[in-house]
């Protein structure tokens, strides 16, 4: 007996499976369509990225320019020129745990300065002034520069969210938890804590405390360390001189 072989046309193809094969293609697409808004999206976003930097890039170098041409002002009618007093400052834990008061521990915390060589930066106002007074044994600040921040922030920089420190990889990272204050970027976290911004204060605690390495060799601590800077020690205020401190400890 010789069996019939069905022709193509005339398999039946189990209704689950057309079903099923509709709903993969119509999810192909959707994600699809999805994949090209993103990339767009994407797009916008890196231009945008992109001004702002060009943006900071020409703000930055108008204040530079202004410096300059203040000073050659000055210097042109014998007079000197005395620039503003710093408003931000980056501060350093050099002491550890032993032999603090409360007092001292309590404003360490506050600052977030739980560990030796740990850097925050601070805006300088009289309530920080005179916190820092009180800490001065244990600290050393100092008003940073550009290349201070930037550095600190692309080498060092590190995310508090969710209690958990997170490395700064992405800009997604920033847009996620900064977009609603329009910080999108790493060059908007510098921009708000150079220029002292107007959402400094959120910019600056999504920012985890600095973990610094010991300065090398040439740069190390000085044999009274504890001392104040100007004592030949290395506590306190030690003005411009804590860029290079940083760039021994970065």
């Amino acid at each position: 007996m010789v069996l019939a072989v069905p022709s193509a046309a005339e398999v039946l193809v189990p209704e689950t499976y057309l079903k099923k094969r509709k709903a993969d293609e119509k999810a192909a697409a959707v994600a699809a369509e999805k994949r090209a808004a993103q990339r767009k999206a994407q797009k916008i976003q890196r231009q945008a990225i992109f001004k702002r930097a060009e943006q900071y890039v020409r703000e930055y170098r108008s204040k530079e320019q202004d410096e300059i041409r203040l000073r050659r002002q000055a210097k042109s009618h014998g007079n000197l020129y005395v620039p503003a007093q710093p408003k931000l400052l980056f501060v350093i834990r050099i002491k550890g745990i032993n032999d603090i008061h409360p007092k001292v521990q309590k404003i360490l915390q506050l600052f977030r300065l739980l560990q030796i060589n740990n850097g925050v930066f601070v805006r300088l106002n009289k309530a920080t002034s005179q916190m820092l007074q009180i800490i001065e044994p244990y600290v050393t600040y100092g008003p940073p520069n550009l290349k201070t921040v930037r550095e600190l922030i692309y080498k060092r920089g590190f995310a508090k969210v969710n209690g958990m420190r997170i490395p700064i990889s992405d800009n997604a990272l920033i847009q996620d938890n900064l977009g609603k204050y329009g910080v999108i970027c790493v060059e908007d976290i510098i921009h708000e804590i150079y220029t002292l911004g107007t959402h400094f204060k959120e910019v600056n605690n999504f920012l985890w405390p600095f973990k610094l390495n010991n300065p090398s060799a040439k740069d190390s601590w000085r044999p009274r360390k504890f001392k104040h800077y100007v004592e030949g020690g290395d506590a306190g205020d030690r003005e411009d001189y804590i860029n290079k401190l940083v760039q021994a400890m970065n």
